[in-house]
């Protein structure tokens, strides 16, 4: 694990804090270091005493005497400040404090452990006074007191202890959440107000529709607008110099959230390349959390500050192998066919990389490659070898990511193929249902695993509302007990005979003629016979192959 913890220190910084500079918090922050709240009147009026008057006054000066004082007085300077951020309760002066804190604690790590020792000597936490703040109402509060929970529990060498660690990440994950739903809430805002003034000046202008394109264009053209339009509100959002025109302005005004998102990503992403807080974040779901908010159109610095913390989770063996429960390939795969930004690209290849190279189980990574296979990453990276990248990395994962999916594609059975496919419950008419020597060899090992690949069918017959989905799974099913003799039993066990008839009711032509062959295949005893009736049909008419109409 050493080395890996090494890889991570060692990355520049700027990788996390990219957009750190500009951020409104910073500019926040610089008003505020400017207001330096009366200390004198808190003495006169006894609110702090002159010990903690002395302190904050010597680490008011300038940077060198500040560095001095704080050398000498390492116990003092913890212990002020503990003090008054407990003590104070005026929102500007907690403000002050947070940012005095978190500069000493920038300009020098070290001093991370200065309030670890003052806390260890007085036996009290130095969780709780920067914890209890993320109760405030005051957004800068709260997320100056976050990012220093986040130094003082990465920076040191004291771990976070369990209880206070759960309740920190637990809160990071409910701020993403909350916060990525009013982000996301807003770029809907902005973009029906565009689309309302794109309409009203096309009103003017008449419309000549062209309808001669045929529906498979219209539809690619249509997500192709889609995804334009998201380039351009994220692009505004991520590079606010970029937009000059009034409406864009308004843009800016009410993307506060986007900037909490990333103050909580950077957090996020700076907690978790530690190996042993990986495992609690898994544990409050954070994994999820995270891929939910993917799914999502949220902008591209969140979704690369997101990407990232699934980045350096990969790095854990363990959750390397585990990380595609989660479905991350298919997600991870649909922003890779969006994306416009390098660093974004990047980031996901990157993930991709971990995702083969470091589950130690060598099936989990076959089972990654055949994902990204039927994910359609072959096509992305036949693109992305195209664009001639100034970035080596890139370079290297494409070609890394290449050679092990073509290898993958060589020795795939069919039955690993189906497998893969199954799992991710993304089904579709892919050769394998239709061929015969499929289900005749593999029928039986539908069984494996206390039937896995069963109880996905049946429960995706249960819960999913594609109708290609639909009719794919009874199709299977019905193929399934036609090749196995105990297979009408087994489903019947796994509840999946009664999801079939269901579906004989079902709005979608397709799925109730896929249906509706399903449940004669559950209801026919005899196959053999039934087999040769059906040879005899089709050598008197070789092209209809399906007795029943479409209509069902």
């Amino acid at each position: 694990m050493a080395d890996v913890q090494d890889i991570m220190s060692s990355l520049p910084d700027d990788k996390i804090d990219m957009i750190a500079a500009t951020s409104v918090l910073q500019q926040q922050a610089g008003d505020i270091r400017q207001n330096k709240p009366n200390w004198s009147s808190y003495m006169q009026s006894q609110m702090i005493s002159q010990e903690d008057f002395s302190c904050v006054s010597s680490l008011d000066k300038d940077k060198k005497a500040q560095a001095q004082y704080l050398q000498d007085n390492p116990g003092q300077c913890a212990k002020t400040l503990l003090n008054m951020l407990s003590h104070v309760s005026k929102d500007q002066t907690i403000q002050y404090i947070l940012v005095l804190i978190d500069d000493l604690l920038q300009e020098d790590r070290t001093r991370v452990q200065i309030f670890h020792d003052y806390a260890n000597k007085k036996k009290e936490s130095v969780w709780a006074p920067f914890l209890n703040l993320l109760n405030r109402q005051d957004g800068f509060i709260v997320n100056m007191a976050s990012r220093v929970v986040g130094k003082l529990a990465c920076w040191g060498q004291e771990q976070m202890p369990k209880s206070d660690l759960h309740f920190y990440l637990q809160w990071l994950k409910d701020q993403l959440t909350v916060a990525a739903q009013k982000l996301l809430h807003e770029m809907e805002e902005a973009e029906k107000k565009r689309l309302a003034e794109v309409a009203a000046s096309h009103s003017h202008h008449g419309h000549g529709h062209h309808l001669h394109h045929g529906e498979a264009n219209h539809q690619n053209s249509h997500h192709h607008q889609i995804a334009e339009r998201y380039r351009e509100i994220s692009s505004a959002i991520d590079d606010p110099r970029t937009g000059s025109s009034n409406e864009d302005r308004d843009l800016h005004v009410t993307l506060t959230n986007n900037e909490y998102i990333q103050s909580v990503g950077r957090c996020l992403q700076m907690m978790l390349r530690v190996d042993e807080y990986r495992f609690a974040f898994v544990t409050v779901d954070g994994i999820s959390t995270l891929i939910s908010i993917l799914s999502s159109r949220v902008n591209f610095q969140v979704q690369y500050q997101l990407v990232f913390c699934l980045w350096v989770l990969t790095f854990n063996p363990l959750l390397a192998e585990k990380m595609n429960k989660f479905n991350v390939i298919p997600i991870l795969a649909d922003i890779l066919s969006d994306c416009a930004k390098e660093k974004v690209t990047r980031i996901i290849l990157a993930v991709f990389r971990n995702l083969i190279e470091k589950p130690e189980d060598s099936q989990v990574a076959k089972e990654h490659c055949i994902a990204m296979v039927q994910c359609k990453v072959m096509k992305q990276l036949t693109i992305l070898e195209q664009r001639r990248f100034d970035d080596e990395d890139i370079t290297g994962d494409v070609e890394f990511l290449t050679e092990k999916l073509q290898n993958s594609v060589q020795d795939l059975s069919s039955f690993d193929e189906y497998a893969t496919e199954v799992k991710s419950a993304r089904l579709e008419w892919s050769p394998v249902h239709k061929s015969a020597k499929f289900w005749r060899e593999n029928a039986q090992r539908l069984n494996e695993k206390n039937y896995e690949l069963l109880r996905i069918l049946v429960h995706l017959l249960e819960t999913s509302k594609d109708p290609l989905v639909l009719s794919v799974a009874s199709y299977d099913i019905g193929e399934y007990v036609r090749h196995y003799p105990r297979g009408k039993h087994v489903i019947e066990q796994l509840g999946g005979k009664q999801l079939v008839m269901q579906l004989l009711a079902h709005e979608d032509p397709n799925v109730r003629y896929e249906a509706l062959l399903a449940v004669q295949k559950l209801m026919v005893h005899n196959w053999e016979y039934l087999g040769k009736q059906l040879e005899k049909e089709t050598e008197k008419n070789p092209q209809g192959t399906a007795p029943i109409s479409g209509k069902a």
